[in-house]
């Protein structure tokens, strides 16, 4: 008997969040004997889809703003009606030679709007397959919530006219869907929690750093970058810092953050250790997304999160915060930002004990696995 077909797409506009999440999944579902095709169409970043799995490109875009306003291709120019036809023919050819059992869409349609132009073809496909896939949504626990009114009513209709299910990546002890999400209710029947996808516990780290400063992508991380220079050189000089800027921060400005690091920062743009070097350090100090909140439970390592908020974005304050709640990490805000509220809240944080990390489901991947192949069973 052949192993099933699961045909998995992500896109990721800004930061690397979606494609490291999607990974997780790809990875766990290979080795649960699955057949893998992951189809991105971003911006290409080292180690990932990952090995064990295959991997279809489409060609990049990403947002043209950090406020996720209008496409550009790798170039910053913005995509015509060419390039976007383009790329929803090659979508949809990959899509039949894969002749998938399964269709995993991340984010779609509660986010990524910008893509229905290649997106809603794709659904039509699906329709029209003999047999016809399942087809599942991939989302996170904690949504972006929407301002324009009619978002959410087109989200349901959507999901009640194509799709089989909802893969909510969260524990919903921590935060339930219908939270960020008010018309849960209506698609309840499609649900299922798959606890949050965290990374295995790691190794133990082969060097340690008493500070660990990261910027997810990099794409929108430099001032969190540079105040965490300034506020190194406001604190003792005994402590080490690495600073993780992502591969997405641009050379001039890694360039110059580099120049400028007193000589205890060592400032990087990417580890492939990072969760290790979170569970051997004394402090974390990073933005707030999903992956990186992940790591940082695993670790039970002491932590600052600074939410990315700017063009509205509500996610990662809303994660920020319910941790604050729980006595897990402090919160500060992303505008106003200082150098000197960095080292203060840090030196406060450090005076405290590291947090225990308890009851919280973080084997989701894995979870997700062996509900899609309890689907097809059914």
């Amino acid at each position: 008997m052949s192993a099933p077909r699961v045909f998995f797409y992500v896109q990721h506009l800004l930061g690397i969040g979606h494609l490291a999440r999607a990974s997780r999944i790809a990875a766990a579902l290979a080795d649960d004997g699955f057949d893998v095709t992951v189809v991105t169409g971003g911006l290409p970043v080292p180690g990932f889809p990952g090995e064990g799995v295959r991997s279809v490109e489409l060609p990049a875009v990403l947002a043209a703003s950090a406020g996720f306003k209008g496409l550009a291709d790798r170039d910053g120019k913005e995509t015509d009606k060419a390039f976007l036809e383009n790329r929803r023919d090659l979508l949809l050819r990959a899509f039949e030679e894969a002749r998938p059992d399964v269709v995993i869409i991340e984010a779609f349609p509660f986010g990524r709007r910008q893509m229905r132009f290649e997106l809603l073809p794709l659904l039509g496909a699906i329709e029209a397959a003999d047999p016809r896939p399942k087809l599942l949504t991939s989302v996170r626990d904690i949504l972006q919530q929407q301002k324009k009114p009619g978002r959410d009513e087109e989200t349901v209709a959507l999901l009640k006219a194509h799709f089989d299910g909802v893969l909510v990546h969260g524990d919903p002890t921590f935060v339930r869907l219908e939270e960020t999400f008010p018309p849960t209710a209506e698609i309840a029947d499609r649900i299922s929690y798959t606890g949050l996808v965290a990374a295995p516990p790691p190794p133990p780290a082969a060097e340690k750093f008493d500070i660990v400063v990261s910027a997810g992508g990099g794409a929108v991380g430099r001032e969190l970058i540079s105040a965490s220079l300034d506020a190194a050189r406001l604190m003792p000089g005994s402590l080490n810092w690495c600073l993780v800027s992502g591969p997405n921060l641009p050379e001039g400005d890694f360039s110059a953050l580099e120049a400028d690091a007193p000589a205890n920062v060592r400032l990087v743009r990417f580890r492939k250790d990072f969760p290790s070097l979170l569970g051997a350090a004394e402090l974390s100090i990073s933005q707030a997304g999903y992956n990186t909140v992940c790591d940082l439970m695993r670790a039970g390592c002491r932590s600052l999160l600074v939410p990315f908020t700017t063009g509205g974005e509500t996610e990662q304050a809303v994660r920020a915060s319910r941790l604050e709640r729980l006595g897990l990490a402090t919160a500060l805000p992303e505008s106003g930002l200082t150098s000197v509220m960095l080292a203060d809240a840090a030196q406060a944080s450090l005076a405290h004990p590291k947090p225990r990390i308890q009851g919280l489901d973080l084997d989701g991947a894995r979870k997700t696995a062996e509900l899609i192949r309890g689907m097809l069973r059914q």
